[in-house]
Parts: structure tokens; C-alpha cells; sequence
């Protein structure tokens, strides 16, 4: 089908000089994980669908963030250089550096060296792979899209699933419609954009005009975790089962408006 997963959040291996370099040890970064996330999505690749995982932790460098979202607090950057958003003012960029329940997470800032190879080892491969698989699959199909997967934490009168679409500019509305419209007859509370409506990895490789659509999918984690948030709880099979089903249905509706383009 012409749709491709990506998950950018769900890295737990925390390298012994990661952990060093932290305040408070491997547990206090555990908070910036989407757990299990890259396990949800089993079934939908089980349909035969490519996933893009990020293997490193969020800690390390947050592939939902752009290049340019660096935080002065934990990057040393040259004078006068000027962090990228609003996230990474709040301690979220490119290098998470602080969480509010937490406080700051490092010991020191790390140097643009340091930084460069962050980004050389894992950040640019994340997304090239992406950008290649998209490619691929418009070559083969002329429209695709791009699911990208993620967790929330649980909040009061937060829905359950969260389809962002950066307020109807990286998705055609039927497919962000037909999405919700999933999560709904799946019995879960769904909204759109509303808190998130999505990151840097939907932003960069959606491409509507030229048929490159792209949703990002926030699950409460209350609704697949056990109760200490780091293990499958009883409602995991019930949110895998969602993820599948949003990506055969919205994989279906594609392929049945498409005419496969000519090759080159």
C-alpha cells in the first residue's frame, strides 16, 4: 500500500556516555520516551508496511525537532546565535534539556562537535530514510502518506487519540477526516490538533501539492501502558489493532484513487 510508519520517540538503549552526562541517571530521561510505540505498530507492519524507527533515544536528539531548534542552555553555541522555537525555549529542541516535572537533565552543554555527530549518526539517517521511502513509494503509486506515530501523556479532558495535520496543511481533509472517523468507530475520544498538531517529521516530508500527505498520531498512554508507564497494560492489543486499522483504511482509500505513474 502507499503508506509508510515512522516512529521518532520510542529509542530506549541509553549509551553508557548519555547516561554519564545526565544529572540524575538513566531513569530521570526515561519521561521523553513514547514507550513502546515502535511494538504498537506491529500489526500494521504485520499488513506488509514499511516502519521507520529511531533507534536513539529522544535524550540524545529528538528527531521531531529541526535542525535549527537549539536551546543556548544546552548547546554552547557561538555568541549571538539564536535558539530555533518556542520548544526549545521551553527545554524541548533538537537536545531536550529540561523536563517540568524533572528539572534540567545535563551536566554540562555539550559543544557543536558533539552536537554534529548527534545529528551525522542518527538524526539525518531518520529522515533520509523516510524521504527515500516516500520517494519509492510515489514512484510506485503517485499519492502516499505518512503516518507518524506517537504517545501523550494522559491528561484530564484530553482525548485519546490526537490526529494533528498542522491544521490542514500537510494532509488532503479526507484522509484526516477518514482518520478520525477510525478512531471514533474504534471507541477511542479523538480531536485534531488539539494539543499537538505535529512535529518536524510530518512538517518536512509532507508535500501535499505533489501528493506526499502526512498525519501525525498521538495516543494517550494510558490507553496501552500498564500502570507504572513502562510496560503493555490490557488496552495495548486494542490500540495496536487501531494503528492497523488506520493505516489499512487510509492505505485502501489511496490506492483506489490511484493510477500508477509511468516509469521513468
Amino acid at each position: 500500500m502507499p503508506l509508510l510508519l515512522s516512529v521518532p520517540h520510542a529509542g530506549r538503549t541509553y549509551p553508557d556516555w548519555l547516561v554519564r552526562l545526565s544529572r540524575r541517571g538513566e531513569s530521570s530521561l526515561y519521561p521523553l520516551e513514547d514507550p513502546l510505540v515502535d511494538r504498537l505498530v506491529w500489526r500494521a507492519q504485520a499488513l506488509g508496511l514499511s516502519c521507520v524507527i529511531a533507534e536513539a533515544p529522544r535524550a540524545a536528539i529528538d528527531c521531531n525537532r529541526a535542525e535549527d531548534e537549539l536551546d543556548p542552555t544546552v548547546i554552547n553555541l557561538p555568541p549571538g546565535s539564536e535558539h530555533g522555537s518556542w520548544r526549545a525555549r521551553a527545554g524541548l529542541g533538537l537536545v531536550p534539556g529540561r523536563l517540568n516535572a524533572g528539572g534540567e537533565l545535563w551536566r554540562r552543554r555539550i559543544g557543536p562537535a558533539e552536537l554534529e555527530a548527534r545529528i551525522a549518526s542518527a538524526w539525518r539517517p531518520f529522515h533520509a530514510l523516510i524521504a527515500d521511502q516516500l520517494a519509492l513509494l510515489q514512484r510506485q503509486h503517485g499519492e502516499v502518506l505518512l503516518l507518524d506515530c506517537h504517545s501523550m501523556p494522559w491528561r484530564a479532558g484530553q482525548a485519546e487519540l490526537v490526529i494533528g495535520d498542522r491544521h490542514g496543511t500537510t494532509a488532503a481533509p479526507f484522509l484526516t477526516e477518514m482518520c478520525r472517523k477510525v478512531g471514533e468507530d474504534a471507541g477511542f475520544s479523538t480531536t485534531l490538533n488539539d494539543p499537538y498538531a505535529g512535529g518536524q517529521v510530518i512538517a518536512a516530508h509532507c508535500a501535499p501539492a505533489q501528493g506526499v500527505y502526512a498525519l501525525q498520531l498521538e495516543l494517550d498512554r494510558r490507553s496501552y501502558l500498564d500502570s507504572a508507564g513502562r510496560a503493555p497494560g490490557p488496552g495495548f492489543d486494542r490500540a495496536s489493532r487501531l494503528i492497523e486499522t488506520i493505516a489499512s483504511e487510509l492505505g485502501k482509500a489511496l490506492l483506489e484513487r490511484q493510477v500508477p505513474l509511468a516509469a521513468e
